[in-house]
């Protein structure tokens, strides 16, 4: 038996590396978001601490590789562990958490927990992405067709609520933590994006850095099907919004967004909850100031933040 779980570890560790390594597309150098800056974790006088640890240390206690505290400092009993690890899956047995260790330890079981089922869905595909559980579910024709769990932003650094598109995408070979898969949003006052991950066990966690995260295999089987133009909804809850500042092309911001959702409301605006203060929102703009006679220019103003009720401070 023991020989036996040797060589199925042996085997496991070629196969991750094996598929890790291997090129899918020229995209390997593509560093997106704030997701791509995991730091290396090593041992270090005094300790290193953080959330990235207290998330290592619980990963290896899955494993059965770590018996201590849930503290998130990087000690000898966590630096241990790791040398544990890594020497049963052919690592470079040095207690340091690189990328090929995140990579290890995301991957176990993987395709086990993340099996692909199901044909290509027909129709006209779009996503809706809810933070309240934590939930992607691809719609085709107007009825969901899938869902799947997912990783949210915490609360310091929140995945942005509203209406987007898929403006990239780009198939991953280095791994870490984006994982195999990049579905970029159209986000106007930051990088975000759909993507794989090398911490799954995070998955239904508030713990990234406002992307959205899948089990790698899932973010491949959602790469395969959508198309850039596709429409992404996330709902949750939006920042309070005190508009402090005359709004007029080119600004962007949930304060834009404020603006958008009201002159929707009331039948001026039929675009994107987007923040982009764009050619729709300028002619929506014009035509109120048109039917209220009032100056013709495009630009949001007291008078108009005032007219549709919208709180502000200018």
């Amino acid at each position: 038996m023991f020989g036996k779980n040797i060589l199925l570890k042996l085997f496991l560790a070629f196969f991750l590396i094996t598929l890790f390594t291997f090129r899918i597309t020229g995209a390997d150098t593509f560093h997106p978001c704030e997701c791509s800056e995991d730091r290396i974790i090593k041992l270090s006088e005094p300790f290193m601490e953080g959330s990235d640890i207290r998330s290592l240390q619980k990963r290896l206690m899955e494993l059965g590789y770590y018996n201590g505290p849930l503290d998130g400092v990087y000690g000898y009993l966590s630096y241990e562990a790791v040398k544990k690890f890594q020497n049963d899956y052919i690592l470079n047995e040095d207690g340091i958490v690189d990328i090929k260790t995140w990579d290890m330890l995301a991957n176990l079981n993987e395709s086990i927990i993340t099996s692909r089922k199901g044909k290509s869905p027909d129709g006209d595909l779009s996503i809706v992405i809810n933070l309240y559980s934590r939930t992607l579910s691809l719609f085709s024709s107007g009825n969901i067709y899938k869902t799947y769990p997912v990783t949210i932003g915490k609360k310091d650094s929140p995945s942005p609520v509203g209406e987007w598109q898929i403006i990239n995408k780009y198939e991953r070979i280095t791994g870490g933590p984006l994982g195999s898969r990049w579905m970029g949003l159209d986000v106007p006052w930051g990088v975000y994006g759909i993507h794989g991950t090398n911490k799954p066990w995070q998955i239904g966690t508030a713990a990234s850095k406002g992307c959205i995260r899948l089990h790698n295999q899932y973010a491949e089987e959602l790469f395969d099907w959508i198309e850039v133009g596709t429409l992404v909804k996330i709902i949750g809850p939006r920042p309070k919004v005190v508009i402090s500042r005359i709004l007029k092309e080119g600004s962007t911001g949930y304060d834009v967004m404020e603006l958008q959702e009201r002159l929707r409301e009331i039948g001026f605006y039929k675009g994107y909850l987007d923040g982009r203060y764009g050619a729709q929102l300028i002619t929506a703009i014009k035509e109120l100031e048109t039917q209220y006679q009032l100056k013709v220019d495009g630009i949001v103003d007291k008078n108009i933040l005032s007219l549709l009720e919208l709180d502000y401070h200018l």
